[in-house]
């Protein structure tokens, strides 16, 4: 009974081991920061300007 015990404990072990190896690993500090949201002014420039594409020659 011990060993299968010391088994299933060995085997969440390795699982975490592997699961932070993936997440963590090889990274600075952690998880990623988010990513800023550009301002609202460059977002109507592009929107407003005319596609050039769209004007027949």
């Amino acid at each position: 009974m011990r060993l299968l015990i010391l088994e299933a404990l060995g085997a969440l072990a390795l699982l975490l081991l592997i699961v932070w190896w993936t997440m963590f690993s090889g990274r600075n500090k952690g998880e990623l920061a988010a990513r800023p949201e550009p301002d609202k002014k460059d977002q109507d420039a592009v929107s407003s300007a005319p596609d050039q594409a769209e004007k027949p020659s």
